[in-house]
C-alpha cells in the first residue's frame, strides 16, 4: 500500500514537472524581442580601423569630458508675442570627447530662466519640460549650433538638396507655377530651415531647446572629406547622447527629446527618431567619443524629407514622367539653368525609372487601411488613391480655413458645393512642374548633392543606386558601400524593433507645391511608421514649397498632446 502510495506520488511529480517545462517553453515563445542597447562598451572595429569611422582621421588630443558645467552660461532676453522671456544660455558645448571638428559637433542649450526658481510654463517644470532639438543642416551640407537669436547659416555658401554643385541657392522657400508659399518660413543658405523663430517659439512654451550642429558633405580637415555619410546623423545621435548622459545635471526630460529639421534635415529627423540605438552607427559613435548611452528619441518633427535616397529617384519619375519642361530651375537647381526641357536620353530614363518605382511599392509591403498598397503599369493603383486622398485633403484642409480656391486656378481639382471630390493626378503633378532632370538624385555624372553626400574621406562623391552606377557618364565612379546607403535611409529601419527603437510620435509635412522630391517619399514614410504602430501626423501642406516649421501654433499644440 505505501509502494503504490509513493509511486502515485512520483508520477504526480513527474506530471507537475511536465507541466511547469511546458509553460516555461510557451512563455518563453510568447517573449517579447527586447530593444537594443545603446551602450557602445563592447563595440570593436572589426571591419575597419577606427579612422575610417571619422573621415579618415585619427584622434590624439586630450579626451573631452562630456560633463556639463551648469555655472558656466549667459542670459539673454527675448521678445516672444510682445512677451519677454529671460533664457539661460550654455553655449559652443562639444557633445563628443574625441571630436573631429569642434566647429561642427557642438550645441547650445536654452533653458527658460524661470525654472531656476521652482516656477513652472505651461503646465511644464524644470524635470518636465521637454527637450526641443532643431538641426539647421540644409543640402547635407554641414549645419552650426543653432543660435538664439540669429540663423545658422551650416558651412557657408550650400546649396538645397538635388542641388547640382554649381548652383547658386536663393536662401528662400521655392514656389512653383506662380503660387506663392503662404505658409512657409525661408530657408536657410544651405536650404535647410532656419531654426531661430522655432526655438524662440519653443521657449515660449516651456521647452528646453538643445540646437547641435553637425559635420556635412562639406566638411574638410587636412585633406580628407570628414563629414560624408553617414557624419551627420552620427553626429545627431552623439548629440542626444549627451543630453542623456547628462540628464542630472540639465534642465528638461530627456525621455522627452523632439528632433526637428527641413530638406536634408528632415532626411536627418526621420532617420534619428526611426533608427535609435541601432548597431549599425555604434562604431562611428565610439570613434568620435560619443556618450556610453542610449540614443532614441520621444518624437521627431519631419519637414520636407529629403529620403529614402536609393528610392527616390524612382519615385521622382512616378511622379513627373511625361512632364518634359523644367521649371522652377533657378529656385530649385537640379537641372542646368539653361536647359528647359528634357533631351530624348533623359524621357527614356525617366520611363525606365518610372517603371522600377511601380515593381519599388509592389514589393514593399506597405499597406493602408489594411490593404497592401499597389501600383499599376499605367499609374493606377490603391497607392496613385492614397496619394489623391492626401492631395485632396490638402485642398479640402485649406478651404475649411477659409481660403478661396478657384477651379480656373485649379483645373486638377474638382470641388462640389464646398467639397473636394476629386483630383486628376496627371494634370496635378504637371502643375506642380519638374525641377530637375532624371536621376534626380543619383546624377549620372555624380554632379548631385547626394552623390556628394556619398563619398567617403577620399573621394568627393559616388553613385548610391545601381542604376545611375550601371548608365554612369562619370570615368572612374564607384558606389558607395550598401553598409552606408542603408545607414542613411529610415525605411530600412521601421518596423525592426529587435535593431532599433523608433520614436513613439512623428509629424511629417510636405508642401503641396514642392517639387524637390516626390510626394511618394513622405507618403511612404508616413505609411510605413503607421504599420509599425507609431502615431504620426501627415498632412500635405497646401500652397506651400519647400518649406520647414510652419504653422507653429498647431506644431507645438501637438508636442503638449503627447509630451504632458
Amino acid at each position: 500500500m505505501i509502494k503504490r502510495k509513493m509511486l502515485a506520488l512520483s508520477l504526480s511529480a513527474v506530471a507537475v514537472l511536465s507541466l511547469a517545462a511546458c509553460s516555461s517553453s510557451q512563455s518563453t515563445s510568447k517573449k517579447t524581442t527586447s530593444a537594443p542597447s545603446g551602450k557602445l562598451s563592447n563595440v570593436s572595429y572589426s571591419s575597419h580601423k577606427a579612422s575610417y569611422y571619422r573621415g579618415g582621421t585619427s584622434y590624439s588630443g586630450k579626451v573631452r569630458s562630456l560633463k556639463l558645467n551648469t555655472s558656466k552660461y549667459t542670459t539673454k532676453t527675448i521678445t516672444v508675442n510682445k512677451k519677454k522671456i529671460k533664457v539661460r544660455c550654455y553655449t559652443n558645448l562639444v557633445y563628443v570627447s574625441k571630436p573631429v571638428s569642434t566647429k561642427y559637433q557642438s550645441m547650445n542649450i536654452y533653458v527658460p530662466e524661470k525654472y531656476f526658481h521652482n516656477k513652472k510654463i505651461n503646465g511644464y517644470t524644470k524635470s518636465t519640460a521637454p527637450i526641443f532639438m532643431p538641426n539647421n543642416i540644409g543640402g547635407y551640407m554641414a549645419g552650426t549650433a543653432g543660435t538664439l537669436t540669429a540663423s545658422a547659416m551650416g558651412g557657408g555658401g550650400g546649396a538645397p538638396s538635388g542641388t547640382k554643385s554649381s548652383s547658386k541657392p536663393t536662401g528662400k522657400a521655392p514656389t512653383t507655377s506662380g503660387k506663392s508659399s503662404s505658409s512657409s518660413t525661408s530657408l536657410n543658405a544651405n536650404g535647410g530651415a532656419s531654426s531661430t523663430s522655432a526655438t524662440q517659439a519653443a521657449l515660449a512654451k516651456g521647452y528646453v531647446v538643445a540646437a547641435p550642429g553637425a559635420r556635412g558633405r562639406d566638411t574638410k580637415q587636412n585633406g580628407k572629406y570628414t563629414g560624408k555619410a553617414p557624419s551627420a546623423i552620427v553626429d545627431l545621435k552623439a548629440a542626444v547622447r549627451y543630453l542623456k548622459f547628462n540628464k542630472s545635471r540639465l534642465a528638461g526630460n530627456t525621455n522627452k527629446i523632439i528632433s526637428d529639421g527641413t530638406s536634408a534635415g528632415g532626411a536627418m529627423s526621420a532617420l534619428l527618431g526611426s533608427t535609435g540605438n541601432s548597431a549599425g552607427y555604434k562604431p562611428y559613435l565610439k570613434a568620435i567619443g560619443a556618450a556610453n548611452t542610449s540614443d532614441n528619441i520621444f518624437a521627431s518633427f519631419v519637414f520636407a524629407p529629403i529620403t529614402n535616397l536609393d528610392n527616390a529617384n524612382t519615385a521622382y519619375e512616378w511622379e513627373f514622367s511625361g512632364v518634359n519642361s523644367i521649371s522652377g530651375a533657378s529656385m530649385t537647381p537640379g537641372a542646368s539653368s539653361s536647359q528647359t526641357t528634357l533631351t530624348s536620353k533623359q524621357k527614356k530614363l525617366s520611363k525606365q525609372l518610372q517603371s522600377d518605382f511601380v515593381s519599388y511599392v509592389n514589393k514593399s509591403g506597405i499597406k493602408a487601411n489594411g490593404q497592401t498598397l499597389k501600383l499599376n503599369s499605367d499609374g493606377t493603383g490603391s497607392f496613385a488613391t492614397l496619394i489623391k486622398k492626401q492631395i485632396m485633403n490638402s485642398a479640402q484642409t485649406a478651404l475649411d480655413k477659409g481660403t478661396t480656391i478657384k477651379a480656373s486656378k485649379y483645373p486638377w481639382l474638382t470641388i462640389k458645393s464646398g467639397k473636394v471630390t476629386n483630383v486628376d493626378l496627371t494634370k496635378y503633378f504637371k502643375s506642380v512642374g519638374r525641377s530637375k532632370t532624371p536621376p534626380a538624385f543619383d546624377a549620372l555624372d555624380v554632379s548631385q548633392a547626394e552623390n556628394i553626400e556619398f563619398g567617403d574621406s577620399t573621394t568627393n562623391a559616388k553613385h548610391f543606386t545601381k542604376f545611375s552606377q550601371t548608365h554612369n557618364t562619370k570615368s572612374g565612379a564607384t558606389t558607395a558601400d550598401s553598409s552606408i546607403i542603408k545607414l542613411m535611409n529610415p525605411m530600412d529601419y521601421i518596423g525592426q524593433k529587435s535593431t532599433a527603437t523608433t520614436a513613439k510620435h512623428f509629424w511629417i509635412r510636405y508642401g503641396e507645391t514642392d517639387s524637390n522630391t516626390s510626394v511618394a517619399v513622405p507618403t511612404l514614410l508616413a505609411q510605413k511608421l503607421k504599420n509599425a504602430g507609431v502615431d504620426v501626423n501627415y498632412h500635405v501642406q497646401w500652397n506651400t514649397g519647400h518649406a520647414g516649421d510652419y504653422d507653429m501654433t498647431n506644431m507645438f499644440k501637438w508636442v503638449d498632446s503627447i509630451a504632458k
